[in-house]
């Protein structure tokens, strides 16, 4: 028995309602929204079923009535219904194909989209569907298979290219990354042959393509298609100005910019951001306020880049100003878009030293994104307040690899190796794939700590991920060798770096001063100079400090009146600080003294310190009291005044006058920083205290130290027990010199090191002159050689002679 079928016109009336039906679905969800709501889906399954029982699917007498279903579909998130009703299709035609081309290209699925554009046969295809594709091979940055399209449209025969296949095509090409001028060239010729030229969307992505190739002459050729284009839109200005600032022509970006007819808020908007993005803030700030005397629209877009100017320029009040207008105007930002603008006021208000307001900003937000947490976190690191940060760290609900880099280097700088360390382990067992600069971070805690071992295996596994070109890592492994007392690793890490900036040169030339190689550092500045690298504050801070450490006094003055002779340098209070303590410790107090007399301002602490350690040196205690008088004025709590003063009265047998210092020191509640010193044996860090006696191997210490100085005393080593700063026994002043935290971690050294390993000890303070004369005779008893960082240099001992030549 035959199914029953409805006559002919009731068919065409449930065709025509059907069709009816559609229509009016389409034109309700229409423009198609972002996220068409169930109600639709549910109608246009009804619909789907109504058809499907009316048999009216891929029907040949109503063939608009699938694809009008199939484009429905691809307005909704259920692509798999219109994917199967196009694979049924007996004979697949363009039509169908397109919006199912756009639909899988616009979800990311371009793969899919592509199997549909293959699925109709070469002959069937049309322009519209060449057009689909190859837009969705420039929105996926794939210029070679657009072209391939491209080309398939010119061999078809039949078809010709239209305005949007030359959109497409050049917006594809743009994305090359060898583009060439002769590509660009070629492809300008097709569109003027076509005759494309005039309308605006492909000049538009003509210009675009121009000013993605890098040639000089290729800008030229964007200027001449704008000076001929007809008609012009927002874009066209946009993308001019872009494009130049791209190229770094920032003047050129303005001179385009002020030819604008209208007041078009993208364009101004995209000035100012190509001001922030060349570091002309001040301009931006300008502009910025020209754009609101003009009445020109402001938008979120417009709020991010000014403040992001003021805040980059430390504008702090003007961006109070902008922040000021936000609240008067209230523009009603979506949270969307009102992020960004957020994320710029609490980086405004933290790098104007107001965290508190940046954090109640940061409260406020009802929108949140990794930017928001990275930058109150880092607003929290700059401000010294790094218990904070941790506390954010803590609740953070999504971090990336900066919210660890930020944590590991706040860390660093906050004077906790140890955690940073703990926390770049913590981040690698968590499979989060360090970047360089966190690698950096972790160096430099390596570095800090003095561990060797640690920082060397860090060494590994950069070069593993590729980041051996990094120049913050191979900054941070050039200094982290030299502060391990590794100087030879440290120059060769920077004689195969393949990029030296400033920072490394003067890495270099600093490790070198620190390590006694005075002279060297100096050949190693003026090869920095003879390369063309023009030297900072920096540069001469290191290059001073190493004549410091070799006493070269001649040299040294050399080099501070080339700083503004030479390179228009003002030197700072750093730079004469270094100078007056490299005269005092020569010797040269007057000179010293004199010299404070030209300074164009007042001493500051670090010049009286400069001072007192030179009077100190040469004995001058009525100076050395002045200037000690002077730092308790301005740095009353710093208990280095006073251990230095006492140090003075002491050193000249003034016992009276250093007690008074000491009763004062203890009157004022000021602390002495304990001295300490570390050693790395076996991947851990061993610290020592003087008399230290909770160690759990001190005893054993002490008694190989007993046996280390008899064998010093048969080479001539006599305790020089002046550098005892206490009325007290001889006997109790040997005992005293005896348990000196350096001397008993170089004596853990050698017990615990393999025969023949240099024994590297970091100390907190600076070595006392017993010290160093008992670790020159220690070299030499035991025939190793034996390296102490102290507060302020590297001593290699070795063979019974120190690196520094007794200068220290």
């Amino acid at each position: 028995m035959r199914p029953w079928r409805p006559p002919p016109t009731a068919v065409a009336s449930l065709a025509h309602q059907c069709s009816l039906l559609l229509r009016r679905l389409a034109e309700r969800h229409s423009p198609a929204p972002t996220c068409p709501s169930s109600s639709f889906l549910r109608a246009l399954r009804c619909l789907h079923a109504r058809l499907l029982t009316a048999d009216l699917l891929h029907a040949p007498s109503h063939p608009h009535l699938t694809l009008r279903l199939i484009h429905l579909y691809t307005l909704s998130p259920d692509l798999a219904t219109p994917a199967a009703l196009f694979r049924s299709d007996p004979d697949p035609g363009p039509v169908a194909a397109t919006s199912l081309v756009a639909a899988h290209a616009a979800a990311g699925r371009l793969r899919d989209a592509a199997a549909f554009f293959d699925a109709v046969p070469p002959a069937r295809r049309d322009t519209v569907l060449h057009n689909a594709m190859m837009s969705a091979f420039a929105r996926a940055s794939l210029a070679a298979p657009a072209v391939s399209v491209f080309h398939a449209l010119l061999g078809s025969g039949s078809l010709r290219p239209d305005d949007y296949s030359f959109t497409a095509l050049l917006s594809a090409v743009g994305q090359m990354h060898n583009l060439a001028a002769p590509h660009c060239t070629q492809l300008h010729c097709s569109v003027l042959k076509s005759g494309a030229a005039a309308v605006l969307s492909v000049s538009n992505a003509l210009i675009a393509l121009y000013m993605k190739c890098d040639t000089p002459e290729a800008s030229w050729d964007a200027r001449k298609v704008l000076d001929e284009m007809p008609d012009k839109d927002d874009l066209t200005w946009t993308t001019m100005v872009v494009g130049y600032v791209r190229r770094g022509d920032v003047n050129a970006a303005r001179s385009v910019f002020e030819e604008v007819d209208g007041k078009f808020d993208v364009v101004w908007n995209a000035m100012i951001s190509g001001y922030v993005q060349s570091g002309m803030c001040a301009d931006a700030f300008e502009l910025f306020r020209r754009m609101v005397s003009e009445n020109v629209p402001l938008d979120e877009f417009t709020f991010t880049s000014v403040l992001s100017a003021c805040a980059n320029a430390g504008f702090f009040v003007h961006g109070k100003s902008v922040h000021g207008q936000i609240i008067r105007l209230q523009p009603n930002f979506v949270p969307e878009a009102a992020l960004p603008v957020n994320n710029a006021l609490v980086t405004l208000y933290s790098k104007g030293g107001k965290i508190v307001i940046a954090k109640r900003i940061f409260d406020t937000m009802n929108l949140k994104d990794v930017v928001s947490w990275n930058t109150i976190l880092s607003g929290y690191i700059d401000s010294g307040c790094l218990d904070k940060a941790v506390e954010v760290f803590k609740v953070m609900p999504y971090k990336n690899d900066l919210s660890w880099m930020v944590m590991v280097s706040g860390y660093v700088h906050g004077g906790l190796s140890e955690d940073a360390l703990k926390l770049f382990n913590q981040m690698r067992a968590e499979d989060v794939k360090p970047c360089d600069y966190t690698y950096a971070g972790a160096i430099a805690a390596c570095g800090e700590l003095g561990a060797l071992k640690h920082g060397r295996q860090l060494h590994a596994h950069l070069v593993q991920c590729g980041f051996e070109a990094s120049n913050s890592a191979g900054n941070a492994l050039l200094t982290m060798y030299a502060k391990c007392g590794a100087v030879n690793d440290a120059r060769l890490v920077f004689l195969v770096m393949p990029n030296l900036d400033s920072v490394s040169w003067n890495a270099m030339i600093s490790a070198l001063g620190q390590h006694g190689h005075g002279r060297e550092a100096l050949e190693l500045f003026d090869q920095m100079v003879a390369e063309g690298i023009d030297p900072d504050r920096i540069s001469f801070l290191t290059i001073l400090t190493a004549c410091n450490h070799a006493g070269l006094v001649d040299e040294g003055f050399h080099y501070f009146e080339s700083m503004k002779r030479d390179f228009g340098i003002s030197p700072g209070e750093d730079h004469y600080a270094r100078l007056i303590d490299l005269l005092g410790r020569s010797g040269r107090i007057g000179e010293a003294r004199d010299l404070i007399k030209t300074m164009p301002f007042e001493p500051t602490p670090s010049i009286w310190e400069a001072i007192l350690s030179g009077c100190r040196t040469n004995g001058d205690m009525e100076f050395g009291a002045y200037a000690a008088d002077q730092l308790f004025r301005m740095i009353p709590q710093h208990d280095g005044t006073y251990i230095l003063l006492s140090n003075t009265y002491s050193a000249a047998g003034r016992w009276v006058d250093a007690a008074r210092v000491r009763k004062l020191m203890r009157d004022r509640g000021v602390k002495k920083e304990p001295g300490c010193s570390w050693i790395e044996v076996g991947s851990k860090i061993h610290v020592f205290l003087v008399g230290d006696t909770k160690h759990p191997e001190a005893q054993e210490v002490y008694q190989f130290l007993e046996v280390i100085g008899a064998r010093m005393r048969k080479l001539g080593y006599v305790p020089d027990t002046k550098f005892v700063l206490h009325d007290m026994e001889p006997h109790e002043k040997e005992y005293i010199l005896f348990a000196h935290s350096e001397k008993l971690a170089v004596g853990f050294g050698l017990l615990k090191l393999p025969p023949g390993a240099t024994v590297t000890v970091l100390k907190n303070l600076r070595i006392c002159g017993d010290c160093h004369t008992a670790m020159m005779f220690m070299s030499k008893a035991v025939g190793r050689e034996i390296v102490v960082r102290d507060v302020r240099r590297f001593h290699h001992f070795k063979d019974g002679e120190c690196s520094c030549g007794n200068y220290w």
